[in-house]
């Protein structure tokens, strides 16, 4: 049923006329995890779409104010999401319109958008494809003119122990000596066949899924959000990414992959750290090489930032407002 405007006009709006309880100026107000479709531009150009949980927020800047309009940044969210793919000027127009609709309540607004990002991946050596999933967060703040734009994601890889791959070369050449005792020259056919019997590999390295958690600030751009390239940036550092679809001859290939980058958390984080820096659109980063260690029930890792003026802690200061 739809009311008559003037029957609107007649409810009582609480909080825009209501007294304050308790005077004060409020960091943020707003909604977190609204359901919502978005639309993102694919890897092939294509329109895709997909489902967020989005934050919007503004801050409360008059203190004898009791509250702010949530079901305007409702409305905005809807329309704009619906309209536009997710950009950078999109996102930036979307916080202009949360101000405007707040220009007596608010200096500052933040939308945050929390979606999977999908991108299919070849096979190593197989004539193979699979899709992988990439969480991803945008974080979109704006005071005054001033708009920033951060980008976080997880990148999922594998690690193989350099110590533990050191003690298991160890055992197998104390392996070798002990079947091969009192032979002055065993033959090239008798080590051939030795190295590949289950008793030539008498022990091997441990490795475990690990996670890089990446927080990057970019520069201010109308350029799309650089999705693929961010991650490619990390996946090629790291040299050994998860896989989607494999056979036998990938799954080799992956073995070998990591057997030519063995790696520590700190030789995680300092790749990353190489990588990133030598990205234009990156003004900032943040980043924790976690390794779930298959050793022990404790995690190993390492965290790195760019190091620029001020630094970059995003795991304080106003993302505070984003915790779970």
């Amino acid at each position: 049923m739809t009311k008559h405007p003037s029957t609107i006009a007649r409810m009582p709006d609480i909080a825009s006329h209501d007294k304050v309880q308790v005077a004060g100026t409020l960091d943020w107000v707003g909604m977190n995890h609204i359901e919502l479709p978005i639309f993102l531009d694919g890897p092939d150009g294509d329109r895709v779409q997909t489902t967020a949980r989005v934050s919007a927020f503004v801050d409360l800047d008059k203190p004898d104010k009791r509250g702010i309009h949530m079901s305007r940044l409702y409305l905005h969210l809807d329309r704009a999401l619906a309209e536009h793919s997710v950009t950078p000027a999109a996102l930036r127009h979307l916080l202009r319109d949360f101000l405007a609709s707040h220009e007596d309540l608010s200096t500052r607004a933040m939308v945050r958008l929390d979606f999977d990002y999908m991108i299919r991946r070849k096979s190593l050596v197989s004539d193979n494809t699979g899709w992988k999933r990439y969480p991803i967060s945008l974080i979109a703040s704006m005071e005054g003119r001033d708009f920033n734009l951060e980008m976080a994601f997880q990148v999922v890889y594998s690690s193989t122990c350099p110590c533990s791959a050191a003690l298991a070369r160890q055992l197998i050449q104390e392996q070798f000596k002990k079947d091969f005792a009192g032979q002055d020259a065993p033959s090239a056919e008798a080590v051939l066949a030795w190295l590949g019997s289950e008793q030539g590999i008498v022990a091997t390295p441990h490795s475990q899924r690990s996670h890089a958690d990446i927080r990057l600030l970019l520069a201010p751009s109308f350029e799309a959000v650089p999705f693929i390239t961010m991650i490619d940036a990390i996946e090629d550092s790291l040299k050994t990414p998860v896989q989607t679809a494999v056979k036998r001859e990938d799954e080799q290939a992956f073995a070998l992959l990591n057997g030519q980058n063995l790696m520590f958390c700190e030789d995680a984080a300092r790749r990353v750290q190489v990588a990133m820096n030598g990205q234009d659109r990156v003004l900032d980063f943040w980043a924790r090489c976690s390794h779930f260690e298959s050793l022990h029930p404790h995690n190993a890792v390492a965290i790195v930032t760019k190091g620029v003026e001020d630094g970059y802690e995003p795991i304080d200061g106003h993302q505070s407002v984003w915790m779970e």
